[in-house]
């Protein structure tokens, strides 16, 4: 079966946060469930309508299959670092509210010591989710194949990506595609597993 991508819009929030949110739930919830203002897919759906950052539907495409959106992922420099950044500030301010924002703000950087930034020279890829009933079934690589062919205008020679230890499925997968571990990064917070950094080349030098 073949996957049709397009660039996601506000309208596909309903489909698209839940595939996000299965691309990492114990990290998102870690930094984004609060009991007084909602789940972490309720922080995702608003920041997903919005219009800048990491989350927002304007840098994730999605993958339909006979009209339903099934997979979705994005991919993004470290040049967007920055940009990226001030947008999930502005995001978090306005969901959490000032008495709560910085606790989430706080929780984020201990995750960023596990998933870190990319470099400027890299094309990384996260958010990488596919339905569940459809796993196993060639969708995935699909996704990252697509999402590995926006390299080609922003002349970038790595892919990255980063895999927790606890799904060494999805760590065959993204190695039959071509990358490897490069490096492991323990873990102190509870409930989230060690990460594993991935690279693979893109183009020659």
């Amino acid at each position: 079966m073949s996957l049709t991508f397009r660039r996601a819009t506000p309208a596909d929030a309903p489909f698209a946060v839940p595939l996000i949110y299965s691309s990492g739930p114990a990290a998102f919830d870690f930094v984004f469930a609060h009991p007084a203002r909602g789940s972490a897919q309720d922080f995702l759906q608003a920041a997903f309508v919005s219009a800048a950052g990491e989350f927002s539907h304007r840098q994730h495409w999605v993958g339909e299959l006979n009209g339903r959106v099934v997979a979705t992922g994005t991919a993004f420099s470290g040049a967007a670092n920055l940009s990226n950044s001030l947008a999930a500030a502005r995001q978090i301010f306005a969901f959490y509210g000032l008495r709560h924002a910085w606790r989430v703000i706080v929780r984020g950087l201990r995750i960023e010591r596990l998933i870190q930034p990319p470099s400027r020279q890299v094309l990384y890829l996260a958010h990488l989710g596919v339905a569940p009933e459809l796993i196993g079934q060639g969708l995935g690589s699909q996704l990252i194949e697509h999402l590995l062919s926006q390299a080609a205008t922003l002349k970038l020679h790595t892919a990255a990506l980063d895999v927790t230890a606890s799904n060494p499925l999805a760590q065959k997968l993204y190695e039959r595609l071509g990358f490897r571990v490069c490096e492991e990064r323990a873990s102190t917070l509870p409930g989230i597993a060690a990460h594993r950094y991935m690279e693979r080349p893109l183009l020659a030098d």
